[in-house]
């Protein structure tokens, strides 16, 4: 009889492990259909001189060759990187914010309102709003020159480096109720028994925050430095596309961006974009990966 029961239990489980593959294979199709074919898909066009309809010869690396050689490609991973200044001022202010939306400051119910807007705010919107703000007449150079930190109007937009530090203060300033989020789950797990402590030992805000939260919530901020990392790299084209155009020339103009002027403003040769697509992948993840190592030997070291 115990035998039977045996049986009949070990045949309940092969059958619920079955049926288990079974309701996870359609999800799986629809992933690879969703994810995977489309990356197949822009690594092979990446080898053509597709244009979009019926037009795909097979030209090898001269996609490849073409963008390394004479395009403006240097240029647009030199924004890139400039650009990723804004990831660690994210970071850090983001981190400093949660602090002092834990702490439960006075009004921070009001701060925790007016940090997190912008994240639900529209790119666009926000992009021409600080268009404005930043114009030749706008408001930031009518405040400068009132206070007389500045004797004539700075074209803001109009110059390479200041319309780069335009999009590093817009970036930043956006993604900081983001990352406080992201602060704040970590902070969470914290006993509030170590900041007490820490209070009645003390420890200032600096102290508190530097040498108390930032051990403690390790994971939290190497998870914000990819994240930030990635979306500045791959989703920033809402803002460059509203405040600044690519301009002045490429001077603004991100590998997101040049592939949007490819794929939708030039129809000759879409298998060009699909070439910064694919390259832009591979930055993305020795990014990512190397990051990752880093932080895991950072991790091995404190142990």
């Amino acid at each position: 009889m115990e035998n039977i029961l045996k049986r009949n239990k070990k045949s309940k489980r092969r059958f619920t492990v079955s049926d288990a593959i079974l309701s996870v294979i359609p999800l799986l199709i629809v992933i690879s259909f969703m994810r995977i074919y489309p990356v197949l898909e822009t690594v092979y066009r990446s080898f053509t001189n597709w244009n979009g309809l019926y037009r795909s010869d097979w030209v090898g690396l001269r996609n490849y060759i073409e963008m390394f050689a004479n395009s403006p490609f240097w240029l647009l991973l030199r924004n890139n990187l400039v650009l990723l200044i804004s990831v660690p001022l994210q970071v850090i202010f983001g981190l400093l914010v949660a602090v002092l939306l834990y702490e439960e400051i006075r009004g921070w119910r009001f701060f925790r309102v007016v940090f997190f807007f912008p994240q639900i705010m529209s790119a666009v919107t926000i992009g021409f709003l600080f268009r404005v703000a930043f114009g030749l007449d706008g408001p930031v150079n009518m405040a400068l020159q009132k206070v007389g930190l500045i004797s004539h109007l700075i074209d803001w937009l109009g110059n390479g480096p200041t319309a780069l530090f335009v999009l590093v203060f817009v970036l930043t300033w956006f993604s900081i109720g983001w990352q406080a989020i992201v602060m704040l789950g970590g902070m969470s797990k914290i006993p509030p028994s170590v900041f007490d402590a820490a209070k009645i030992d003390g420890a200032n805000f600096w102290q508190r925050t530097f040498r108390i939260v930032v051990p403690m919530i390790t994971r939290n901020i190497e998870y914000g430095v990819i994240m930030s990392m990635v979306w500045t790299f791959t989703s920033i084209f809402p803002f460059i596309y509203s405040i600044t155009w690519g301009g002045p020339g490429y001077e603004t103009t991100t590998i997101d961006y040049m592939i949007y002027i490819k794929f939708y403003q030039s129809s000759s040769n879409l298998g060009f974009a699909c070439t910064l697509a694919v390259v832009l992948m591979i930055i993305i993840f020795i990014f990512t990966v190397t990051e990752m190592r880093f932080s895991n030997k950072a991790a091995e070291w404190e142990d």
